[in-house]
């Protein structure tokens, strides 16, 4: 498995497993078989309802702790955050099963950002999370959360697949230390990805599917990924991408399939920030 080391020194996977939309009866049997299939990083959050699922799984598994990167994701917050935040991640940890993550991300860029970031550097300090990011922040809030706090985040975990690349966004990541991740790197087979032509063309050159194309295709870039799978067989064959390397012109034909929009939602959509903003978590 490669590596890449956040710019805390903090070292990991480029390849892992994320468990997105996997009902928490699943979970654990998913976990369990990505875990036997040599996965080691897992992306839970706590609006996904599973991260105890994933705990049973890293529990029952036998794969020693200190081989595993396990990351969760703090949901919105409502002031005081820094209050609020702490519960949220002792909750995570409760349902883990563990005593520390390897990374908290604070999953929406929305509520009291500052006072959730201010809790999420504390624990980083007490050695609770080993890092600490952010998901779905655009240039210009992440911008602003490097350059008025102590801590930079880690990672920014977006959106990014073969027709929305996000190629400022990594630029700027670059610039700045942070580690560019990716979520849908599949676009959820929006757009005819698994049968499309250049994709699979490029595929059948290197004797490799299209979802082991799209992923080579992150990792070339240095992009952390985590596809999600409950197939055991495609499970093992997402992981296995590190035989093989695209060339320039495969590179550059794919950059030519990038439309530059989202295939989901948009962050900046005033309604979107509304329905995130007041969605709260059970408990």
């Amino acid at each position: 498995m490669q590596h890449i080391t956040l710019n805390n020194g903090v070292r990991m996977p480029i390849l892992g497993f994320g468990v997105y939309q996997i009902p928490a009866d699943e979970t654990e049997r998913a976990v369990t078989e990505a875990l036997a299939a040599g996965y080691r990083l897992l992306d839970t959050a706590a609006a996904y309802g599973n991260e105890e699922a994933v705990g049973r799984a890293i529990k029952n598994s036998g794969v020693p702790r200190q081989e595993l990167f396990v990351t969760t994701k703090l949901w919105v917050q409502d002031a005081p955050a820094q209050d609020n935040t702490r519960r949220a991640f002792e909750t995570s940890l409760t349902k883990l099963g563990l005593d520390q993550v390897d990374l908290y991300l604070m999953h929406q860029p929305y509520g009291d950002v500052y006072g959730q970031w201010r809790a999420m550097e504390a624990v980083n300090r007490e050695g609770l999370a080993r890092a600490i990011g952010v998901a779905n922040f655009h240039p210009d809030r992440l911008l602003d959360l490097l350059l008025n706090n102590e801590t930079a985040p880690a990672v920014n975990q977006i959106e990014t697949h073969p027709f929305f690349q996000r190629t400022a966004d990594h630029t700027l990541m670059r610039e700045h230390g942070v580690r560019h991740q990716a979520w849908g790197g599949f676009a959820e087979g929006r757009n005819g990805l698994f049968t499309h032509p250049v994709l699979a063309g490029i595929g059948e050159a290197h004797g490799k599917s299209v979802a082991q194309v799209v992923l080579r295709w992150l990792v070339q870039r240095d992009i952390v990924t985590i596809p999600k799978s409950v197939n055991p067989d495609r499970m093992a064959q997402n992981i296995d991408v590190f035989d093989f390397e695209l060339t320039d012109g495969q590179l550059s034909a794919i950059a030519a399939l990038d439309t530059g929009a989202t295939l989901f939602f948009d962050h900046h959509d005033p309604e979107m920030v509304a329905w995130l903003s007041k969605r709260r978590l059970d408990g």
